[in-house]
C-alpha cells in the first residue's frame, strides 16, 4: 500500500515510521527544509501522560478573567475578526464541565500513557537517544488553593492507575534539590514520577533517519496546495512539486490540517493555539531542574534537556499570527528566573514561538473520515511529543483493518457530528 502522510512533525514523522515498519510504501510531504521545524521545534520537552488534562475544565472562565489581568498571565487573547476563533471559544466553555472534563481527560490519559509505553518501546528497539530523562514532572504550587484543588485530577489518576505523590515542601525539594534556595515560595507539589523528557526536535529529526532507513521518501520543501476528492475518496494531492497520489492519506499538518480539510467539506474545531518558549544554556547545573517543574501559577514548564533549560508556557489565541513578543518572554524569564535563576544564564537565552492544534474538549482527532482513504492524526494541543508515539500506532493500527491496542472512543471527528 502506498501511504502519503501531510505533516513533518513529530506526529507525521512517527506515523510515517510505523507505517513502514508495517511494510507500507511511505511519502512525507513537508514545506519545510527538514523535519520538526514547527510546532515540534521548540516545545517545552515533556512526555507527561500523567499531566494530560483537557484546558476546558471547571472553573476555568473564572479563572480566564484573572488571567487575562495578571501581569505575567498564562493566556493572552488577540480579537480577531475570525468567527473561527470565537466559536472555538465557545465550543471551549462549554466542555467545562465535571462531566465533560472527567470524560476528556480519561481519553487523554488512557492514549497518553500508552503512547509512552509505545515510546519506550521504540526506544529500547532502535536505541534512539534525544536528552531524554526518566525523572518524572513536579506540579509546584505556590498557594494552599491550588494544592487543595488537586482532587478532581487525582481521582482521574487513580481510576487509570497513573503513580502520583503529593508531596510537602520538603518532598519537593528531595524531587528537585535546587527549589532549596527557594522554599518559601511554594506550598506543596503533585508529582507525576512515570513522566519522562526529552528533546522533541532531537527526536523527530533522529527518529526521520530511521524512517528513511525503512525506504520513507521525505519531499520537503513542497508546499500542499489543494486536496482533490471523487466519488467518496481522496484522488491525489496537489503541491508545487506537483501532483501525487497513493492509496491512503493521512493529514497530520497540525494547527493547518482544518485549512486543508475544509476545501473537502471536513470541518474540525482545531485551532491554533499560539505558545512560546526560550532555551537556556545551563551554567550552575546544581541550580537548575533534575526534570520538569511546572509552574501552575503561571502555567509554565521548566526542563532540563541536556546542558539546556527549556521553559515553555502561555496560551495566546491570536490565530495564525506568529509575532514573538517581547511581554511574553518576560512571563518566562520571570517563572524560571524565581525558580532556578542561578541555574542558567538568561542573557543567552533563545526565544520561540509555535502554533498548538487545539481541539476544544482537548482529546485529538485520530482515525478515518467519510472518505475511503483519508485519515486525520492531529489536534493534539500542548501534548502532540507526549501522545505522538501512541497516536501513531493507534492511527496505522487503523490503516490496516487493526483494532487498536487501547479504546481510542470519541478520538475521532465524529464525536464532533
Amino acid at each position: 500500500m502506498r501511504v502519503i502522510v501531510l505533516g513533518g512533525g513529530v506526529i507525521g514523522v512517527t506515523t510515517a515510521y510505523y507505517a513502514a515498519k508495517e511494510g507500507y510504501e511511505v511519502t512525507v510531504i513537508d514545506r519545510q527544509p527538514g523535519p520538526a521545524l514547527e510546532t515540534s521545534y521548540a516545545n517545552a520537552g515533556e512526555v507527561s501522560p500523567g499531566y494530560a488534562s483537557p484546558w476546558a475544565a471547571p472553573g476555568v472562565p473564572f479563572k480566564a478573567v484573572k488571567w487575562l489581568l495578571m501581569k505575567h498571565g498564562p493566556l493572552v487573547i488577540r480579537p480577531r475578526l475570525d468567527p473561527s476563533m470565537w466559536l472555538w471559544v465557545a465550543r471551549m466553555l462549554r466542555n467545562c464541565t465535571h462531566h465533560r472534563y472527567a470524560l476528556n481527560k480519561g481519553r487523554m490519559v488512557r492514549l497518553a500513557e500508552y503512547s509512552c509505553d509505545v515510546l519506550r518501546d521504540l526506544r529500547n528497539e532502535i536505541g534512539i537517544a534525544y536528552d531524554e530523562r526518566a525523572r518524572g514532572t513536579l506540579q509546584l504550587f505556590r498557594t494552599q488553593l491550588q494544592l487543595d484543588g488537586v482532587g478532581a485530577d487525582i481521582d482521574v489518576l487513580k481510576s487509570y492507575g497513573v503513580a502520583y505523590e503529593v508531596l510537602d515542601p520538603e518532598g519537593c525539594i528531595r524531587a528537585e534539590p535546587a527549589l532549596a534556595a527557594v522554599r518559601d515560595k511554594f506550598v506543596g507539589g503533585l508529582r507525576l514520577p512515570g513522566d519522562e523528557t526529552g528533546d522533541c526536535r532531537m527526536f523527530t529529526e533522529r527518529l526521520a533517519a530511521q524512517a528513511e532507513d525503512l525506504g520513507v521518501v521525505f519531499r520537503y520543501n513542497t508546499e500542499v496546495t489543494a486536496i482533490a476528492a471523487n466519488a467518496g475518496e481522496i484522488s491525489s494531492i496537489r503541491t508545487s512539486a506537483g501532483d501525487l497520489a497513493a492509496d491512503a492519506y493521512v493529514v497530520a499538518l497540525g494547527s493547518y490540517s482544518p485549512l486543508l480539510l475544509r476545501q473537502i467539506g471536513l470541518r474540525i474545531p482545531v485551532y491554533p493555539i499560539k505558545g512560546y518558549s526560550i532555551t537556556i544554556p545551563i551554567v550552575d547545573p546544581a541550580g537548575a531542574p533534575e526534570s520538569t517543574v511546572m509552574d501552575e501559577t503561571y502555567k509554565v514548564a521548566i526542563t532540563r534537556l541536556g546542558d539546556r533549560i527549556r521553559v515553555g508556557g502561555t496560551a495566546e489565541v491570536a490565530g495564525y499570527n506568529k509575532t514573538l513578543y517581547p511581554s511574553r518572554r518576560a512571563t518566562l524569564e520571570h517563572s524560571v528566573g524565581d525558580l532556578f535563576g542561578r541555574g542558567g544564564d538568561l542573557s543567552q537565552a533563545t526565544f520561540w514561538t509555535g502554533l498548538r492544534p487545539m481541539t476544544p474538549d482537548g482529546p485529538p482527532v485520530i482515525g478515518a473520515t467519510r472518505y475511503r482513504n483519508l485519515y486525520l492524526n492531529t489536534g493534539h494541543g500542548t501534548l502532540g511529543w507526549t501522545m505522538a508515539c501512541g497516536s501513531a500506532r493507534v492511527l496505522v493500527d487503523q490503516l490496516s483493518g487493526r483494532s487498536p491496542e487501547i479504546d481510542v472512543s470519541g478520538l475521532a471527528m465524529t464525536r464532533y457530528a
